[in-house]
């Protein structure tokens, strides 16, 4: 359980997700998980995350027939158990939903240096008014990029 300062900092970290436009959600908030069905109809839409971190008990929340397998985390490990071992695809909503196993830890090893400002959609918009096509976004003058972090407009 978090205390009150931990909250707050979820809180506020929640707060930017959203204003970049992502649907923020927690598993065990029923209310929620309702919203998420708007995202759904004629689409596939894949969960991905870490293990434990609650994907299977959303799809329960908004279906509760489907009783996927879900399990506590794990306080020796201090992480999900991997309870899901395949991808599955469920209907749900008009739609197919891919629900795939957790990962213990995600690494960019063998993505370019350049390609990694494009993963973040934030950055994409904004680096189309950088001087510089190939901007790092870092030291490069005349960044878009990092004069919207400096006003506060994209989130570090």
């Amino acid at each position: 359980l978090l205390d009150e300062p931990q909250r707050q900092q979820v809180t506020e970290i929640k707060q930017i997700y959203e204003a970049l436009g992502y649907a923020v959600i927690a598993s065990e908030d029923v209310e929620a998980t309702k919203e998420l069905e708007r995202f759904f109809p004629e689409r596939l839409t894949v969960f991905m995350g870490q293990s434990g971190a609650g994907k299977s008990t959303v799809f329960n929340q908004c279906s509760p027939e489907l009783q996927l397998a879900t399990a506590e985390i794990s306080q020796s490990l201090g992480r999900g158990k991997h309870t899901t071992r395949h991808v599955e695809l469920i209907p749900l909503y008009d739609g197919l939903v891919a629900d795939t196993p957790g990962f213990s830890a995600i690494d960019f090893l063998e993505m370019e240096a350049v390609e990694l400002p494009k993963q973040f959609p934030e950055f994409v918009a904004a680096a189309s008014h950088c001087k510089f096509r190939e901007c790092m976004h870092h030291k490069e003058p005349g960044c878009e990029v990092k004069r919207q972090v400096e006003a506060g407009t994209i989130a570090t």
